[in-house]
């Protein structure tokens, strides 16, 4: 339509948001569809976090709050920091926002003119590249390596840094392949940043508490705290305390990126949700308990995935260090023509082909920027997975 900004016409509507919102249909229609395609636990918020929100409401802590959060959450959220990042935050440093989602966005319209650049490893979350689009700002791809895991080297870094530069965007453990950056590997990466002061460094860390067989999480600013002071931390209280629905994202950076985004934020949705917030206040400062069992959970399901999608002859699965995403590729199955005649010539024509014809909802690998694969959430019951393999077996099975 004529009237709608140019710069709208640059981006595309979520893809996982639209395989969800699919195969929500298809299952409305009465059609047996298992869905993968969500990144959402389906363990529920626990039971003190609700409490707590429940707690709020009597409480009337119902009004607006600063447009960036309340302080008792900041404080709280200063407190992660130091206690499991070793980062030391002040309450003026930190942005809380409608979901992680939101606080990446503000970073960009605070900070992009048109002609930056914004360097983004891929695979990637779908919605990195449309952001930068959406602030004016350029992104720059660069492809993670098959053999490494799909995760970059310092001299793919290196090689992609232009004076235009003006964000690296970090995801680890990452989504969508799960693929997570021990310490060595990403000291060398910084180790490249340091020698191009002009770069800023914005971390995505929300699978910080999903990481598997002795993994060690690490964030940019830890590793090298002489990156401090141009990067913003970012984190949410989604996919660890599953709290999707409650949109609780934020970050930590200097004072004068922070107030930027809070003015971004004035301007757009204003405050988060006050309930939420208070929620998320309880989810940062109570138990922690249950974050390793359910890790576990997870774990189990990764190595059952994994092992079901290896023993299908063309495809080949990488084992993630974290998150609840597995990344597998299907290059051996190109070319070749499903029971139902569709023809194999992409991931994307595998993913409509698979849900169409076996009723299982994946996200093809095109729309996280490197093909030919397709991403598997494995956040959902152990039953669920094991059907999903077994019509996933028989759909590749029947290709010809």
């Amino acid at each position: 339509m004529a009237f709608l900004s140019d710069t709208l016409a640059r981006v595309k509507p979520s893809p996982t948001v639209a395989v969800t919102q699919l195969a929500a249909e298809l299952k409305a229609q009465g059609k047996d569809v298992i869905g993968l395609g969500a990144g959402e636990p389906d363990f529920d918020t626990p039971e003190n976090i609700k409490e707590a929100a429940i707690a709020a409401i009597h409480a009337g802590k119902t009004k607006y709050t600063a447009p960036d959060g309340i302080a008792e959450l900041k404080q709280a959220i200063c407190a992660k920091f130091k206690r499991e990042n070793g980062l030391d935050y002040a309450p003026a440093q930190i942005s809380v926002s409608t979901g992680g989602k939101q606080v990446l966005y503000n970073a960009f319209m605070a900070t992009l003119n048109p002609g930056d650049e914004v360097i983004i490893p891929a695979p990637y979350w779908v919605s990195y590249p449309d952001m930068v689009l959406l602030g004016q700002g350029t992104p720059v791809i660069i492809e993670g390596k098959p053999e490494l895991g799909y995760k970059i080297t310092p001299e793919l870094l290196e090689a992609a840094i232009t004076p235009k530069t003006k964000w690296f965007l970090f995801n680890s453990p990452s989504n969508p392949t799960g693929a997570g950056y021990s310490r060595d590997e990403l000291k060398a990466l910084t180790e490249v940043l340091m020698r191009h002061p002009h770069v800023w460094v914005m971390t995505d860390d929300m699978y910080e508490h999903l990481a598997y067989d002795g993994f060690e999480f690490c964030t940019p600013a830890q590793v090298e705290p002489a990156l401090y002071e141009r990067t913003l931390t970012c984190n949410g209280v989604s996919k660890a305390y599953a709290m999707t629905g409650w949109r609780i994202g934020y970050a930590g950076g200097p004072v004068e990126l922070i107030a930027a985004m809070r003015k971004v934020q004035s301007q757009s949705t204003t405050n988060p949700c006050s309930i939420s917030q208070w929620a998320a206040v309880e989810a940062l400062n109570g138990p922690q308990d249950y974050l390793a069992p359910r890790a576990e959970a997870f774990k189990r399901r990764r190595d059952l995935v994994v092992s079901r999608l290896n023993a299908i002859d063309g495809i080949t699965c990488p084992v993630p260090e974290g998150a609840f995403y597995v990344y597998p590729s299907i290059e051996g199955l190109l070319g070749k023509t499903s029971a139902g005649g569709a023809l194999i010539d992409s991931d994307e024509a595998f993913s409509t082909a698979l849900l169409e014809e076996n009723g299982v909802a994946v996200v093809f690998g095109a729309a996280f920027g490197l093909s030919p694969n397709f991403r598997i959430s494995y956040a959902t019951s152990d039953e669920n997975l094991e059907k999903a393999c077994d019509r996933i077996a028989a759909f590749c099975a029947g290709l010809a």
